[in-house]
């Protein structure tokens, strides 16, 4: 990233391991800031995130350190960054054959989101398409179905947050749901159903209805198809980087630019 002119950089950890890794790679350590921390994965990630709180730093990423140790530090009551609302993550994709860059929410951080929970992740993520420009960006919440069924709860939470969103409650999008993924994707499919929809086929956020679906989703996408991707955490007074160890190095700096996007617009 700091190659590219994406962004610079503090690195945190002993300074002594940070050498052994780097050296190899041809990456000069005087090039960085480095906080040499001698302790523990934890002592790591608190001090990760001072840099943050404290306004040194504009954005937190993960590194060679476990995601409950990272979490911890975001999560930490005294120095953590905590904004009082609901935390998210968030898949950017780029896929080949799809006319637009999407977003799903929430792959990776929601288990089964109550109802008010699923309108705060909706507001985090069009928050973001906000920052990548998109003015109005279509929400499709996703169910197996595009019609409310009252043994599938998740078609009646669709429809609830399709409601909301026409009565002014969640602001900033078009919603509509229950949409199954194909009518969302796809227009033509979305016309052989009948179905009458400004967000059928032009879906910029898919909102799945727990972390089952929006992670096998995304999975699928990454695995399967030809596709760029970013992973971030919303909901924290920081845009915070947080993606697989399994990932590419070109997701991991598409994830650095995605938040460099959002703390620019949201610092603006």
């Amino acid at each position: 990233a700091r190659k590219e002119g994406v962004a610079d950089a503090f690195l945190v950890g002993d300074a002594d391991k940070l050498k052994k890794v780097t050296e190899p790679m041809g990456i000069d350590l005087s090039n960085y800031e480095v906080v040499d921390v001698k302790g523990g994965q934890g002592e790591i990630g608190i001090e990760a995130v001072k840099l943050v709180s404290s306004g040194q730093a504009d954005i937190l990423m993960k590194g060679m350190i476990s995601t409950a140790n990272f979490l911890r530090g975001v999560l930490n009551k005294e120095v953590g960054l905590r904004s009082g609302g609901t935390l998210s993550h968030v898949y950017i994709h780029q896929v080949e054959g799809y006319d637009r860059i999407f977003f799903i929410c929430d792959p990776a951080f929601n288990i089964a989101p109550d109802f008010q929970t699923k309108v705060n992740l909706i507001n985090n993520t069009v928050n973001l398409a906000h920052a990548f420009g998109i003015e109005t960006p279509k929400v499709a919440a996703l169910a197996a179905v595009e019609v409310v069924n009252q043994d599938m709860p998740c078609t009646i939470d669709a429809a609830m947050l399709t409601q909301m969103n026409r009565r002014g409650q969640i602001k900033g999008c078009i919603i509509d749901g229950p949409l199954a993924l194909d009518n969302a994707i796809s227009e033509e499919s979305a016309k052989h159903k009948g179905i009458v929809s400004d967000v059928a086929g032009h879906a910029d956020i898919l909102h799945v209805p727990d972390i089952e679906a929006g992670n096998m989703l995304a999975k699928a996408i990454v695995y399967f198809a030809n596709n760029k991707t970013a992973g971030l955490v919303l909901g924290a007074k920081a845009p915070v980087v947080l993606t697989s160890r399994s990932d590419s190095p070109e997701t991991k700096l598409l994830s650095i630019a995605s938040a460099v996007v959002l703390s620019a617009y949201e610092n603006k």
